[in-house]
């Protein structure tokens, strides 16, 4: 079966792409990164992507509208005969346009049990801060599909992490993205199965 091409956005350090990388490295993926978009500069993820011999680019914001940056971020995915676009750390909430021309093959990572901790304004620490918080016992990972709304879509996968008492915000977050690392890697391999896409 022919490898699937996965276009791969991020905003910072990239763990949850190295554990693509790795993964499509090992052909535990039919599939290959075919490119990696930042609206960071700064963003390690593109080093990571370059060391692996992935195209990778920043995409300057330069102070367009939401739908034109969309739009040009869309562009280089097609050009690329993108298939699957997965957000690892992906730090901007997508607009209608953008899903539109990748409509049911968009998926996210959160680093809690969604509906829990979700939505406008939970995002990367942000969240395990939220969670230490509220007190819970459990908190954990979801992988989902997206639509327009922020974390709303259909959900793929979830796992459970324990909160510990003596736990921090960097403990907690490391456990968790353990699980994000694995949950991704599964339910890109499970997407890139599909015959249909």
């Amino acid at each position: 079966m022919e490898k699937k091409r996965i276009g791969v956005l991020i905003s910072g350090g990239g763990t949850n792409l190295q554990a693509l990388i790795d993964a499509c490295e090992k052909d535990e993926i039919n599939g290959e990164i075919a490119v990696v978009l930042s609206n960071k500069e700064d963003a390690f993820g593109l080093e990571r992507a370059r060391r692996a011999g992935i195209r990778a680019e920043y995409v300057k914001w330069l102070g367009m509208a939401p739908e034109e940056y969309d739009e040009k971020l869309a562009a280089i995915l097609k050009d690329e005969g993108v298939q699957l676009v997965v957000l690892a750390g992906w730090l901007r909430v997508l607009t209608r346009h953008f899903i539109e021309h990748f409509n049911n093959r968009i998926i996210n990572i959160h680093p809690s049990l969604i509906p829990s901790f979700c939505g406008k304004g939970y995002y990367g620490e942000k969240v395990h801060q939220a969670v230490l918080k509220a007190g819970v016992k459990v908190t954990g990972a979801t992988i989902h599909m997206v639509d327009e709304g922020t974390d709303t879509g259909p959900i793929l996968f979830q796992e459970a992490v324990g909160v510990l008492p003596e736990d921090t915000v960097e403990t907690l977050q490391k456990r968790v993205l353990e699980v994000e690392h694995r949950l991704l890697v599964k339910a890109v391999a499970d997407f890139c199965e599909r015959q249909e896409i």
